[in-house]
């Protein structure tokens, strides 16, 4: 069934969709910058244009009946709570129709897992998100990027921040993430995670 519930909430929205990222051009194709790509491709399809608000920027846009926002950070990734916090404020948002899109470094790149809640597996935008909502229960979509390769010397912070290699296939990644936020809203958690959170050989 589907995820959103008319009627049952205050909401003006059905779902609230945050991509997770870092500000400026030096980031805009790095690994820790999916929630963003994701969020563009989104927007790209419902033909959204974003405005500066919430500290970030956001637009609203329709999947089938759905309606969403849209929202990207500008506060660098760290400080991400600071500016969901009022988008949810805002749209009067329960948690549980919040999604969350990030980077996951625990997952093999190119595997997705869309959840309610869970851990923040040290990751600094859902730490900043979860502290200031004082809650971790909302929805995630994780999309792994893996870690450094054998004989990398990069450690984990480094290497999400930087950019996704060609045999990376981001462009195909960022697709299918999208294809889940609209089987999301179309289809419902259950579905969705039946469908998108399979390991891929």
């Amino acid at each position: 069934m589907p995820l959103f519930r008319r009627g049952e909430s205050a909401s003006t929205l059905d779902l609230l969709v945050v991509g997770l990222g870092n500000p400026g051009r030096k980031h805009a194709r790095d690994r820790h910058n999916i929630g963003f790509m994701v969020v563009d491709e989104l927007a790209r399809r419902t033909n959204a244009t974003f405005k500066a608000k919430f500290s970030g920027h956001v637009s609203e846009a329709r999947v089938g009946q759905a309606r969403i926002a849209l929202l990207k950070p500008e506060t660098f990734m760290n400080e991400s709570g600071r500016s969901v916090q009022p988008a949810i404020a805002f749209y009067k948002t329960a948690l549980d129709f919040v999604l969350v899109i990030h980077d996951e470094v625990d997952l093999d790149h190119g595997r997705l897992q869309v959840r309610l809640g869970g851990g923040l597996a040290g990751h600094n935008g859902l730490r900043s998100i979860a502290g200031r909502l004082s809650s971790p229960d909302f929805l995630r979509l994780r999309v792994g990027v893996g870690r450094p390769g054998r004989g990398d010397p990069r450690d984990v912070a480094d290497f999400v921040l930087t950019a996704f290699a060609p045999e990376d296939h981001a462009d195909e990644l960022i697709a299918r993430a999208a294809d889940a936020v609209e089987c999301l809203l179309e289809a419902g958690l259950e579905a969705t995670q039946q469908r998108f959170n399979e390991k891929r050989e």
